[in-house]
């Protein structure tokens, strides 16, 4: 990829002085470890928008679901789970 953009920012003296120090004990360029870091950063932020796309899909069509009729009340699954954990205790007995 051309590499034909500037990237300038300002920063701590004292947390320059680190990376380049860091970058200098890996002997890699500071430029090519930011790039880096700005490739994982897209990524995570790329994940996390997709990880929140998909819980918005699913509360979206459990939503569709109750007003559909589909659903079950909150206390209709706790009885059911209720009446689960009283079959398993009974087992073990």
């Amino acid at each position: 990829m051309a590499k034909e953009a500037v990237f300038t920012m300002k920063l701590e003296p004292e947390l320059r002085a680190e990376f380049m120090a860091e970058a200098e004990r890996e002997d890699r360029p500071a430029s090519q470890l930011v790039r880096e870091l700005m490739r994982s950063y897209i990524e995570q932020r790329r994940r996390a928008r997709a990880y929140e796309d998909y819980l918005r899909q699913k509360v979206e069509a459990g939503r569709g679901s109750m007003r559909a009729g589909l659903g079950r009340s909150n206390n209709e699954v706790e009885a059911g789970f209720s009446a689960r954990r009283n079959q398993v205790a009974s087992d073990q007995v």
